[in-house]
Order: C-alpha cells, then structure tokens, then sequence
C-alpha cells in the first residue's frame, strides 16, 4: 500500500455574516497511507486512506477594533451598555485587538476515500475527506467585545483561547505527472472553535479554503 508525502499551501475566506471578511492563509505538509486495497462498486470503488497535516505557517487577517476592558464597581446589571466615566464601573484605556494573527495548526486525523475508478483518466483521482484537528495562536483568537463598552462584552471574563478545534470536510483532486508525483487541488469547509476553552467562544462557524500542492507516493 503506497505512501503519500506532499507540501501545500491553503488559502481561504469566512463564510458567516459577521466572519466574511476573516481571510485565512498557510503553508505545511501532507502525509498520508493507503490502507485498503480497492473495494466498492463501479463510481464509488475506491481506496481509504489515513493522513494527517501539518502547517507551522497559519496566519487569519480579521478586522481590528478599539475596545477597552471594564470592570464593576458597584452596582451595574449585567448587559447594561456603559462608557468608561459611568458610575458603577471602571474600565482601562482603548486598546486595538483583533487584526492579524500567527499560530500552528496539526490536523493528526484526516479520514479519505481515494475514488480510484475514473473512466476517462488514470491521471485522475478525486478524493472525499472528513478531518479534525487543534490550532495554536499567538494571541486568543478570534478577538471578543465591542467599541460600545458594556460588561458582558468587556468585563474581565470575556476571553477566547489560544487553542481552537478545527473539524472539517472537503473533496479534491490528485492529477498524475507519473506514476510518482502529482498535483493536488482541495476544497475545505472548516469551522473553529475553543470548545469553550476559553470564557467565551465566538469562533468561526464556517469557512472556505482551497489547497494547491505537491505529492511523492512510494
């Protein structure tokens, strides 16, 4: 059963209202092994495959805004909109959060079917894939809170993580240059979330990305 080894980059958008213009940009590696000879029927014969990916480079550009954090002290209701010279509350100077962020991301499980029976083309093998991995930022990402300052969106816990789950889906493409190499083309639906690692978990409900890369099979 062959081996897969490949480098990729990976580049895409969100996809929810309020994540639309979060970009997503990465570079990494692909390893994969073929488990199973080929079975299934006609359109659907095919292979599974086990791999995993590794992308030391992982940047999301988001948008950056001012927010300060605040504080009650007194008798404030939860959720009441607040400025920072409100009675019952102290809040620090505006600071930016948000903006670019650099982290890593390992994706250990990645569960594929190598559709294996193409009529038209040994060249060509398209492949459908569920995968789960972990995401490391430099800061908690995504950034959480508002420029109107109130409690329950800038008090002292309403944080995210550094670490996020990543779970996913995508279908793809290998075309042959030989028996040995190839050319890969992916698309990926790929949501983030703490899983409540951190006070709060805003995250990223859905995002595209595609992938270009480069494969060796031995």
């Amino acid at each position: 059963m062959p081996w897969e080894y490949g480098v990729l980059a990976q580049g895409g958008v969100g996809l929810t209202e309020n994540r639309d213009n979060f970009r997503f940009l990465m570079a990494g590696v692909h390893l994969g092994k073929v488990l199973t000879n080929n079975s299934g029927h006609r359109v659907w014969s095919g292979q599974f495959e086990w791999a995993g990916e590794f992308f030391p480079y992982w940047q999301s550009f988001t948008p950056s805004f001012q927010r300060a954090n605040c504080y009650p002290t007194g008798s404030v209701p939860p959720g009441v909109v607040i400025t920072q010279s409100a009675p019952g509350a102290q809040c620090t100077a505006d600071f930016t959060t948000g903006g670019t962020y650099t982290g890593t991301t390992i994706t250990p499980v990645i569960l594929r079917w190598n559709f294996t029976h193409v009529a038209h083309s040994k060249r060509f093998m398209p492949w459908a894939q569920a995968a789960g991995g972990l995401l490391w930022t430099n800061h908690k990402y995504p950034s959480f809170g508002s420029p109107v300052l109130s409690l329950s969106q800038d008090g002292p816990a309403t944080e995210t993580s550094v670490f996020n789950f990543t779970p996913q889906g995508g279908v793809g493409f290998h075309y042959f240059l030989d028996d040995q190499h190839s050319i890969d083309f992916s698309a990926n639906g790929i949501h983030i979330s703490s899983a409540s690692l951190g006070d709060k978990n805003p995250g990223v409900n859905a995002s595209v990305q595609f992938s270009l890369g480069y494969t060796w099979w031995r």
